[in-house]
């Protein structure tokens, strides 16, 4: 099992829920966060003063997905959230140990299925 965390353009968002659905997703974590990369932020006038902005608003999405689907919903993501600009985001694979869902006990494989 995986846990694939993408952090992707607000504005993306849901395409790239459509696409992971499509991809064998059976659910997803999302929030809302902060942060820059090589771009350092921007600068923007607003009433002729300008300023500015460090932290861009991104979402981050959390899917935990078996290893078959992986490369899947990993190769959706990184076509669904492409602009071709800077600031499209980041896509990370991490190992998952282990998963419960709480309702049945269920552990790994099944806990994460649909």
């Amino acid at each position: 099992m995986k846990l694939i965390i993408a952090v992707i353009k607000p504005s993306r968002l849901d395409a790239v829920i459509d696409a992971a659905t499509e991809a064998g997703a059976s659910g997803l974590t999302v929030t809302e966060v902060r942060g820059y990369g090589r771009q350092r932020g921007k600068t923007e006038v607003y009433r002729g003063a300008e300023y500015e902005i460090k932290l861009l608003p991104k979402v981050k999405l959390e899917i935990a997905a078996s290893d078959d689907i992986v490369d899947s919903i990993i190769e959706a993501l990184a076509k669904t959230a492409n602009t071709g600009k800077i600031g499209d985001g980041k896509i990370f694979v991490l190992d998952l140990e282990k998963a419960l869902r709480i309702r049945t006990g269920e552990v790994d494989a099944a806990a994460i299925a649909g």
